[in-house]
């Protein structure tokens, strides 16, 4: 129930297959808009159900599988479940199956990153490190590859954490890399999606770990409530009086601190390609967890050095004239570009707006004021991230615009040399693309196509 476009439902449907089940897909959306992921199932005897959910067919089924982005509250998943139907889920089930130990990482912003990076640090050494979830790769078609010796990296959402509930099997290394409210047109509160984000710190195997970032304000507070044992990570020493990972800013150094204060160098800012100071946090909690799962310091340092980044993060895209072009569409949050804002500015000229998902725009006002020349904005949420930059003296200049090209062109006209421009749009995708990475990659081709004059 629910194909998608993002690989989980495709995932879960060449694992059914495969052991034989008789599968039906049915989506809401028609076989054009789905065209990617029907296309790649091509080879699979499917029952095809596209552009309506039949009851019929959820109803007669021995399971129904249904994707992170259903509602549970939807009407027919209610009737399958009064009806008795077995529901699952496609995390739900490799949980359940997965022989080899796993590391899950969640987070508001950041956890792709993080995520990658510790799979980078992690595969400089054997066993075999397999890496999926939230970030677009079902591992299910593959379970039987995975070996019980084999490292697993598993990047969560709240919705897919949500459906754990029905199930006891929790990583053996848990991952929070910071918390913000998000996601708000789902769970209906900042407190029901932190319950949600909460049953990653549930008990799993050992070593049942807990990596927190505990400058974070619910990551602290959940550091000291969690039964896991604890590896906190913090910008600032003081915060780590029983020791921990510091990402020391000022030295340019990650070390990894005892009980009695003494460190030893884990990695250097230098050896770190990418650009922020939360990158620097994002590659420490990354490194705790490689400790945690008996990774060398060598080898962590390794992966540091050979990771070039996450695709549609922060990803420079040409330099035009002396202006240089980002790509940040995986920022669908205020807090990923308020990071972007500060990692880049202040000669930014911000494209940023989209689809809603219930946050505040106040705070990204107050730093697009700070560390902006220039804010495009479009989409749904244009006039709301307007009216939050406001238009006070000494403010960026605020330009609407229609759609994505548009954007670039406003952006193109204001920019001189030594700006950057960045899509960093702080919002969902939903209202004008499919998803994050199609806006991304039509950012892309746009910039490919301006020409050096």
């Amino acid at each position: 129930m629910g194909l998608g476009v993002f690989g989980g439902g495709s995932g879960v449907t060449r694992f059914l297959c495969a052991r034989g089940a008789e599968v039906t897909v049915t989506d809401l959306l028609d076989r054009e808009a789905l065209a990617g992921s029907v296309e790649a199932l091509s080879d699979l005897p499917v029952c095809w159900r596209l552009g309506e959910h039949r009851e019929e067919d959820l109803l007669g089924a021995d399971m129904v599988v249904v994707n992170p982005a259903i509602p549970r509250t939807a009407k027919l998943v209610e009737r399958c479940r009064t009806a008795g139907v077995r529901l699952e889920t496609e995390m739900n089930l490799f949980l359940k199956l997965c022989p080899a130990p796993i590391v899950g990482i969640t987070g508001s912003n950041g956890k792709t990153t993080t995520s990658s990076l510790l799979a980078a640090m992690a595969s400089t050494e054997e066993p075999r490190v397999w890496l999926g979830g939230n970030l677009g790769r079902s591992l299910l078609p593959v379970i039987d590859e995975i070996d019980p010796n084999h490292r697993v990296v598993l990047e969560l959402s709240s919705f897919q954490l949500e459906d754990a509930r029905a199930i006891d099997r929790r990583p053996d290394i848990s991952v929070v890399v910071n918390l913000s409210p998000n996601h708000l047109d789902r769970h209906g509160s900042y407190e029901s999606y932190l319950e949600a984000k909460q049953e990653i710190l549930r008990d799993g195997p050992a070593p049942n770990l807990a990596v927190l970032n505990v400058d974070d304000a619910d990551c602290a507070l959940w550091a000291e409530r969690t039964t896991r044992s604890v590896v906190a990570v913090s910008v600032d020493r003081r915060k780590l009086p029983g020791g921990g990972i510091h990402a020391d800013l000022a030295a340019g150094v990650v070390t990894v601190v005892d009980a009695q204060g003494a460190g030893e160098t884990l990695f250097r800012r230098e050896d770190l390609r990418l650009v922020g100071d939360f990158n620097v946090s994002n590659a420490a909690l990354a490194g705790a967890a490689a400790l945690g799962m008996g990774v060398s310091y060598d080898a962590i340092a390794a992966g540091v050095r050979a990771f070039e980044g996450v695709r549609h993060r922060l990803e420079l895209l040409a330099s035009v004239n002396g202006v240089r072009y980002y790509n940040d569409s995986i920022a669908t949050t205020p807090e990923s570009t308020i990071a972007a804002l500060e990692a880049l500015g202040p000669d930014v000229i911000l494209i940023c707006g989209g689809a809603s998902k219930g946050a505040s725009y106040d705070e990204l006002g107050a730093t697009a004021r700070r560390r902006a020349r220039a804010v495009i904005v479009l989409g749904t949420t244009a006039e709301e991230i307007a009216a939050a930059i406001g238009h006070a003296d000494g403010g960026p200049e605020i330009a609407p615009a229609e759609d994505l090209p548009a954007a670039l062109g406003v952006a193109r006209r204001l920019a001189r040399p030594g700006d950057r421009v960045v899509l960093s749009p702080a919002c969902a995708s939903y209202d004008q693309f499919r998803n994050f990475q199609e806006r991304g990659e039509l950012f892309r081709h746009l910039v490919e196509k301006i020409e050096t004059v």
